[in-house]
Order: C-alpha cells, then sequence, then structure tokens
C-alpha cells in the first residue's frame, strides 16, 4: 500500500553494517522511499544537518557516534522528526533509553523487511502529508460498512445500524482497513495497538478479533483470517 504524497517520504538511514545497510536501502527505494545512507553516527549527524528528512533510522551499536548519542544530538535541533532504532540487542533497558530520547519505535535485528516497512508507513502517516484525504479523515469504506475512525463508530449501509467501538477496536479494525489483504504479523498488530507483545495481550488481542469478526458479520465478503504460525489478514471477496 503506497503512501499518498506528491513527495516521496526520506529517511536518513545510519548503519555501519553496509552489507544490511544497501539491503535495506533497497528494499526501501522499492518501496517508494527515498533513502541516504550513512556508515556511522558522526556522518549520519553531518548528514542530517544538511538535509530535511521525514523519519530517521539509526543503528544503536555504531563507531564514532553510536545510535543513541546521534539521536540525542538530532532532538538537540528538532524535536518532530521521527527515529527509529534498529539494534541487535533485544535489551529492556536499550528500549527504556530509547524511549527516553524520543524514539518513535525500536526495532530488533533480525526483522523482515515486511514489517520494516509497516512500521515505518505507520510512523509516517502522523504527518497529514503522507495521507490521503479518506484517511486525514479516517473514514473507510468496508464493504457494506462504513467505518468512522475518530469517532468510533462501524455503520451497516444497507439498514443504517451503527455499532459503537471501543478505543482499542477502533485502533485495531483501522490497522487491519490500512492493511487490507496484508498478511499483518501478531507480534506487529499488538506492538501497534497495544505497545506490548506479551502473552496476555495476544490473548486479549484475539478476545477483540473475536468481537470485530462478530461486528462484520453483516458482511459475508468479509472475513479476518488467521494465517497459521503468522497473524491475521482482512480479506474482502466482493
Amino acid at each position: 500500500m503506497e503512501i499518498a504524497s506528491t513527495e516521496a517520504p526520506r529517511i536518513l538511514l545510519v548503519e555501519d553494517d553496509m552489507n544490511l545497510g544497501f539491503v535495506i536501502q533497497d528494499t526501501l527505494k522499492i518501496e517508494g522511499f527515498r533513502v541516504h545512507l550513512c556508515k556511522d553516527g558522526k556522518e549520519g549527524l553531518m548528514q542530517f544537518n544538511r538535509e530535511k528528512y521525514d523519519l530517521c533510522l539509526l543503528d544503536v551499536m555504531m563507531p564514532k557516534k553510536d545510535g543513541f548519542s546521534l539521536a540525542e544530538d538530532i532532538r538537540k535541533t528538532n524535536l518532530e522528526v521521527p527515529i527509529v532504532f534498529l539494534t541487535a540487542r533485544d535489551m529492556h533497558e536499550d528500549k527504556i533509553q530509547g524511549l527516553r530520547l524520543g524514539a518513535d519505535d525500536y526495532i530488533t535485528k533480525p526483522f523482515s523487511s515486511e514489517e520494516l516497512v509497516l512500521r515505518i508507513r505507520a510512523i509516517l502517516k502522523r504527518n497529514p502529508k503522507f495521507r490521503s484525504d479518506e484517511k486525514k479523515k479516517g473514514n473507510f469504506q468496508l464493504g457494506l460498512y462504513a467505518f468512522d475512525f475518530p469517532n468510533y463508530e462501524l455503520v451497516l449501509t444497507t439498514d443504517g445500524n451503527k455499532k459503537k467501538l471501543t478505543k482499542k477496536e477502533a485502533e485495531l479494525l483501522r490497522l487491519f482497513c490500512e492493511h487490507k489483504g496484508q498478511v499483518l504479523e501478531r507480534e506487529l498488530v499488538a506492538n501497534m495497538v497495544w505497545g506490548d507483545d506479551s502473552y496476555f495481550v495476544g490473548r486479549s488481542m484475539d478476545v477483540f478479533i473475536t468481537k470485530l469478526r462478530k461486528y462484520l458479520a453483516g458482511d459475508r465478503t468479509l472475513a479476518i483470517t488467521n494465517v497459521h504460525g503468522v497473524g491475521f489478514r482482512l480479506e474482502e471477496n466482493g
């Protein structure tokens, strides 16, 4: 799913493993992003000060200037640009430090290209220039249903019946609407809606998905399917 914009989003990628850096750069370019790759934190800071970027993708462990120090320097001059950390370590203390520095997300290596792209798109959609007119308003057409996200309402257009959703139900349905037809990994859904992918959040998520299935039962062309061992997909077979 493309981000609606007359100008492709600009991403600053700072990664000292150049093989991985080139892979990430090529992946994001294929998805329509403009990517500038830097090999260390010092070079990354110089490049950030030269150009304007819509998102910074920073490795944590780097020579000359690590990702946390780079983020700290970036935040001294720009409080708004989204920052996503890439790290080989899955340590709670690192995540806390990253969040304290104003990070928008934290991805642990190894990660799938699909997960990386979805997370980047989710962050960029907060910026109005990267949303279509309908998504700026938060309105979605889903089969026989009209989904009004700002008001947490799901309307069956054949009879006008309205269902008021909870905040989490609405956020979950919006995520499925924005990625209709795509497989969303369980951990990714949990992190994007609940900010956590623990066992208990996973059980809660299953309950919410069961509720959404009931809410969408008025249109037999719609289905939230389980992809065994991976996650979920919202399908519209009309």
